[in-house]
């Protein structure tokens, strides 16, 4: 039992049958009210004023005028059919349109039956009526037909129970196929979730197409997956790439160890591997750090202009060593809300990237523009380009186009473009006429 109502859509089944019984509850007591006990309160208040009234004609104006009145009470059309009958001190019947009443005088209110026949058709009468006695010992009983309205009484009363019945169990059998369909979709998260842990990262929760919080969140949750996946074959191409860039270092660095114990070496190229490999685990760690939130970015309105142009101050005696034309278009009073330092590193990447795999007397430029409705860094060469095919992967971590053709580990890029992503922003590579070219939107 105790697993039954730890079921999500049993409570809901439940709920639902509660919320349903309760508001049919709620419309049959509202039809209850409007159709039996406000009407009955009308004709109670019409009684309750004719009683008195009538009392007072009798005790003051005594039993003719009673009578009278009596008689012409009853030759009036009303919504109300009227009854009455009034016994005086000596038990004789004065006058009355009761068929037959209860022999003792009843307290409050009473229901008299009164139906009368007319040419062989009987006519269902039901007295909503006041028992009075007078000090002098004459009764006077005064009320008015609710036959009707005892009608909806007895049938509100009578298909009650029939209506709870059937209502509860519409409304389990509607909770349930509710539940029913809550529990398909669940499941069928659940078992996306394990062909996943299975290892079957191709997974993906289905959509119905219908636009609800379901399809919401298995949009979401693809989503996620979907990162996930790319993450994982991220780090899978890491691990395979490391593995691979760092067997060639750590092979040196062992022949350059063997080489300086048997004193035929020289501990400096030892050394110069151990910086190479150093060099290549902070790139990573500091890519992994910015990939995974560890190190938090410095948001600061930064002087996009003049961080250009020490980037291209710092580069340009490495492009004038190889005859290299380093020039820059950079629009005066660009500012943009950035990590200053991240920036720098990234734009410095580009340039870095460009004067490398520029030909000796080349030529790079750096741009730097406000558009419509982005601010631009761009770095163009006049290098050899990059394969179309080889395009896509050329931000990933140790990928490289042209092997051996510039020194570097292929890391470059990879800080790029994680910095572009930590600012929102877009990263485009593209061959062009003679060269290459990075294009680098920050909304505006």
């Amino acid at each position: 039992m105790k697993q039954l109502f730890a079921s999500l859509s049993f409570r809901l089944a439940l709920t639902y049958a509660g919320l349903f019984v309760g508001s049919l509850l709620l419309l049959v007591g509202a039809y209850y009210t409007m159709v039996v006990r406000v009407p009955l309160r009308q004709a109670e208040q019409v009684v309750q004023r004719e009683a008195a009234q009538l009392a007072n004609i009798y005790i003051v104006d005594g039993e003719a005028a009673l009578v009278t009145r009596l008689r012409a009470r009853d030759a009036a059309v009303d919504r109300y059919k009227a009854f009455h009958a009034f016994v005086d001190r000596k038990g004789r019947v004065v006058t009355a349109n009761l068929p037959s009443w209860p022999r003792a005088v009843f307290q409050g209110w009473g229901r008299i039956e009164a139906d009368t026949s007319v040419d062989g058709d009987e006519h269902d009468f039901e007295a909503l009526a006041l028992d009075r006695r007078f000090d002098d010992g004459a009764r006077l009983i005064i009320g008015r037909d609710v036959d009707n309205i005892s009608e909806r009484e007895q049938a509100l009363a009578s298909g009650a129970s029939v209506v709870a019945v059937v209502a509860l169990l519409l409304a389990l059998l509607g909770g349930l196929l509710m539940s029913r369909a809550i529990g398909r979709r669940v499941d069928r998260v659940a078992a996306t979730a394990r062909d996943v842990m299975a290892g079957d990262m191709s997974k993906r929760v289905s959509i119905d197409g219908s636009g609800d919080e379901f399809d919401r969140l298995a949009e979401t949750l693809n989503a996620m997956l979907q990162r996930i996946e790319h993450s994982m074959e991220a780090v899978r191409r890491v691990s395979d790439s490391v593995a691979h860039e760092m067997r060639t270092p750590l092979a040196r660095l062992r022949a350059s160890l063997e080489d300086a114990a048997a004193g035929q070496g020289d501990v400096a190229d030892a050394l110069a591997e151990a910086d190479r490999l150093t060099t290549i685990f902070d790139a990573v760690l500091r890519i992994a750090r910015l990939d995974t939130g560890s190190r938090e970015i410095a948001l600061g309105e930064v002087d996009l202009t003049a961080l250009l142009d020490d980037v291209a101050d710092f580069y340009r005696p490495a492009a004038e060593e190889r005859g290299i034309l380093l020039t820059s278009f950079i629009q005066s009073g660009l500012f943009l809300r950035c990590d200053r330092d991240l920036v720098f590193q990234a734009a410095a990447n580009l340039l870095d990237n460009a004067i490398k795999y520029s030909p000796n007397g080349g030529e790079v430029v750096l741009y730097g523009q406000e558009e419509t409705a982005a601010l631009l860094i761009a770095v163009q060469d006049t290098g050899p380009g990059v394969p179309d095919s080889d395009l896509p992967h050329i931000a990933e971590r140790f990928y490289r186009a042209h092997k051996g053709a510039a020194p570097g580990v292929g890391l470059g890029l990879s800080l790029v473009e994680t910095v572009a992503r930590l600012h929102h922003s877009a990263l485009a590579f593209r061959n062009i006429d003679g060269g290459f070219r990075v294009d680098w939107r920050f909304p505006a």
